[in-house]
Formats: C-alpha cells, sequence, structure tokens
C-alpha cells in the first residue's frame, strides 16, 4: 500500500465544526446522564451492527489482518469501554465532597468537586488498531458529556472513510465530526483550538502535536510509545513465559505500542527461552503466510523499515533466530507477512534497540544479576509498558519499585490495557496523561471546585479583616507551627 497522496486542507470546513460544536455543547448545559447514556448507546450501535464490515476494511487496509483478532482487540475491546462507561457515568457524575479547613466545617461551610465536561474534544487515532483507538476515547469523551472531532490515520483508508460515514449515519455533525486526509489535514486538525486534544501514535510525532496545541493552550494527552522491556526473572516459569511473550509479540503482527520489544533474560535461560518461544510459535502459528490468523505488515514502508532494523542487526554482528514453522518461502510472496525473528547478542549501536519496533521483531539481552537489568531499563527512555516474569514477590517488587514506566503487567505482556479502572497513559517520550474508564473520564472533564461559605462572617472571626488585631494574632499564632 503506497503512502496516501497529499490532499487539500479546508481548514476552514474545521474551524466552522469546531464553532457549531461549541456552540451546540454551551447551548446543551448542563449534559445530563441521560444524554450520555444515549449517545454512548448509538456509539456502541455502530460497532454491534457493522461488526463485519468494520473488519473487512482492516483487512483491506493491512492486506491481511485475521478476522478474528479484529473482534477481540478493536470491535469488542472498544464496547466493553463504551459498556463500563454507561453503565458508571451516573455515578462519575456526582460531586464529590471535600473537607473543609477546621473550623470552617462547624458553621456550615462545605467544600465539593463539580466535574463538568470541557467542550469539544479532538482525537487523532492511528493505523495500528484503528477502530479501538478511535471509539475507546470516544467512549470516554461522551461519558464526560463533551462533542468529539476525530482524524483517522491516512494509511487506514477504508477503515477511516468507513468509520466517518457510520458516525455521520448515527451522530449529528455538532456531535461528533470527522475529518480524514493525509499528514497536512493532521497538522491542520492538531492546530485547532480544541478544548482538550489526544493524540495516539509515535513519539516523533507527539512533539509537533504538542507545540502545535502550546499554540491555543490546549490541554493535551499524548499516548506514544517507547520500548517495553519484559525482565525474566530467574523464578519465571519458562514455558508460561515463552508462551505469553509469544502471544503479545505475534498478535496483530507486533505493530502494538504495547506489544514486548525486548527481552533481558537470566544468561543460562537464554538458550532454553528461545526454545519456549519457538515452541509457542509453532503451537500458534504452524503457518504464517498462509495462515488467516496471522497479520499483515500494514504497508510497504513499514515493512522495508523492519527489514532494515534486521539488515541493520546483522551487519553489526548479531545473531538473527527466524522462526518459520512452515519453512515457508516468505520472499516468493506479496503479503507483507514477516516471521518472528529473535535477536541475539544485540547491541545499543543496533538501530533495532533505538527504534521502537513495531513489528515481529524480537531482541533477547541477558543479564547476570536482575539489578543489571535494572540498571538497563533505567539508563533508557521510560517506556510505556514494563512486564516482569517470576514468582519471586521480592525481587518483583525490586523491579517495580526501581523501574518506572506507564504501567506494567506481571506474568504476562499488554494485559493492563484490557482493565476497565486501571487508567492507560505513559511517561516522559512514552506519553503524557491517561484515559479509559474512570480516569478517562476525570481526563476530559473540568474538575471544578466550588466553595459554599457559611453566614457567619468567617473572615472577621478569622482575623482576615482590617484592622488586624488580636483575632489576626491569635490565627497567626495557631497557624505558626510544623
Amino acid at each position: 500500500m503506497a503512502d496516501a497522496d497529499p490532499q487539500p486542507v479546508d481548514k476552514q470546513a474545521m474551524l466552522d465544526a469546531l464553532a457549531r460544536q461549541r456552540a451546540a455543547f454551551t447551548a446543551e448545559l448542563p449534559v445530563s446522564a441521560e444524554t450520555r447514556k444515549e449517545r454512548l448507546t448509538r456509539l456502541g450501535k455502530i460497532l454491534v451492527d457493522n461488526a463485519d464490515g468494520l473488519t473487512d476494511a482492516m483487512s483491506e487496509d493491512f492486506g491481511h489482518r485475521s478476522r478474528d483478532q479484529s473482534l477481540l482487540t478493536d470491535i469488542t475491546s472498544a464496547l466493553g469501554e463504551i459498556r463500563y462507561a454507561r453503565k458508571h457515568v451516573g455515578k462519575w457524575m456526582k460531586p464529590a465532597k471535600r473537607k473543609v479547613r477546621f473550623p470552617l466545617g462547624l458553621f456550615g461551610a462545605r467544600a465539593r468537586i463539580e466535574y463538568q465536561p470541557k467542550g469539544v474534544v479532538g482525537i487523532i487515532a492511528p493505523w495500528n488498531f484503528p477502530v479501538q483507538l478511535t471509539f475507546s476515547p470516544l467512549a470516554d469523551v461522551l461519558a464526560a458529556g463533551n462533542r468529539a472531532m476525530v482524524k483517522m490515520s491516512e494509511f487506514t483508508p477504508a477503515t477511516s472513510a468507513l468509520v466517518e460515514r457510520l458516525i455521520a449515519e448515527k451522530f449529528a455533525p455538532e456531535e461528533i465530526a470527522c475529518f480524514n486526509g493525509g499528514p497536512e489535514v493532521g497538522q491542520a486538525f492538531s492546530a485547532l483550538p480544541f478544548d482538550h486534544l489526544l493524540f495516539t501514535g509515535a513519539t516523533a510525532i507527539g512533539k509537533h502535536i504538542l507545540h502545535a496545541a502550546a499554540d491555543n493552550m490546549t490541554p493535551v494527552t499524548l499516548e506514544l510509545g517507547g520500548k517495553s522491556p519484559v525482565i525474566v526473572g530467574e523464578s519465571a516459569d519458562v514455558g508460561r513465559t515463552a508462551s505469553r511473550v509469544a502471544m503479545g509479540k505475534m498478535m496483530n503482527a507486533g505493530q502494538i505500542c504495547l506489544a514486548p520489544d525486548y527481552m533481558i533474560v537470566p544468561e543460562a535461560r537464554e538458550a532454553e527461552l528461545i526454545d519456549g518461544i519457538t515452541a509457542a510459535v509453532e503451537e500458534m502459528y504452524p503457518t504464517l503466510d498462509a495462515n488467516d490468523d496471522y497479520t499483515s505488515i500494514v504497508n510497504d514502508r513499514h515493512y522495508d523499515r523492519l527489514q532494515g532494523l534486521l539488515n541493520d542487526a546483522r551487519e553489526k554482528g548479531a545473531e538473527l533466530v527466524e522462526i518459520n514453522p512452515g519453512n515457508e518461502d516468505f520472499s516468493a510472496s506479496n503479503k507483507r507477512k514477516m516471521p518472528l525473528t529473535i535477536i541475539r547478542r544485540p547491541t545499543d549501536e543496533m538501530k533495532v534497540m533505538q527504534e521502537e519496533i513495531f513489528g515481529p521483531v524480537l531482541p533477547i539481552r541477558t543479564y547476570k544479576s536482575v539489578d543489571e537489568a535494572i540498571d538497563y531499563v533505567n539508563r533508557h527512555d521510560r517506556p510505556l509498558g514494563l512486564y516482569y516474569f517470576g514468582s519471586d514477590g521480592a525481587e518483583e517488587r525490586r523491579v517495580l519499585s526501581r523501574t518506572i514506566s506507564g504501567g506494567a503487567t506481571v506474568n504476562d505482556v499488554i494485559f493492563h490495557i484490557a482493565m476497565d479502572e486501571l487508567p492507560f497513559g505513559g511517561i516522559g517520550p512514552s506519553g503524557m496523561g491517561a484515559y479509559t474508564g474512570h480516569e478517562g473520564f476525570k481526563t476530559f472533564s473540568h474538575a471544578k471546585s466550588v466553595y459554599s461559605q457559611p453566614k457567619i462572617d468567617v473572615a472577621k472571626l478569622g482575623g482576615f479583616k482590617p484592622p488586624y488585631g488580636k483575632a489576626t494574632r491569635s490565627t497567626i499564632k495557631r497557624e505558626l507551627k510544623i
């Protein structure tokens, strides 16, 4: 699939849509729980009624994408978040009481936080899970009572066009509006004066998004990527570890922001783990090129980039272990499918250890003590995810407390993103802010502090009113301590 050609950008149309959404939003305030639930139901109906069409579109965009995988990772995953938000939004909307300073509460003072929608939220979705990473944030945005404008990826044109049409059938443009196109459209979209902007994608693009949003003082949530490590402890069950890492790495052909990017394993167990991963791949995928369960690389550019990572590692001294259960000839195929390739003895001079891989390539480093693994992770950018395998509770606590990552899963990979009440987000180069579930509702809401003063003149009582005197000095004396 070739990259999309440049398209004309009608920024005025975007500004007009934003103005209409903001006017409709303001006129509707306050946004009731019933309205929010009804919009969430409409959003979910798009997925339920069009699951086949959406999976077909995703497969067309990728060259081939497993139908069952798309149903699991995009359709049902997003539906679960929509249902969860609809179930809990009424509770999330309730004001949260806060304590007031002593002795104001005794006189009748009250404090609370009211969660109000921000207004119009921009969503820039990526290509790797084009439906899930559009509809999941929409669930949070609508639950918080907002309107939304969406820009999907130009690398999934069939999916983007279908989602745009389906949303237009269920939602007025004053509720949700889509603007699809190439990088020029994305650049103009990110510069709009939204009330909040969510971007999911590459770290390099995230920097440009942040710069564009800064001109409008737009608050931004960035869901980026990075090199998510797997640290394997001495106590890990090798078979279980290998199976779960292989599943996470092969899903969507590794085109996942949370895919295990590299492993750090005990020196004495490297060969055993490689054998375990090989056996796990053979069990899940007896063939790859002719297997409907295995997804293609999304386009020629990304395929060539991955081949370049392998060539660079080979030229710089790494050993490449290709796992090809069916002994298929991938050079004779035009499907852009790649077998999983393990890279032994990777070094930091290799591009595969410098860039986020985003494909079926898995470097494996070794260590003599787990502190070496911890130190290696800490010498590099903070990752979006971190995975620890082992049954040693003290070692698990050591790894989790001495490393910083966006999230972590113990004895598996990726699964922390699937928990409705765990916020999904990165830190530093892997992201900024978080969403999903209750945390997503709060991300797209304004937490407004409200304080209610009692009838009694507490300012005079506390000595805050001039002329200052005995009450003032009494208050100062009482407060001047630690």
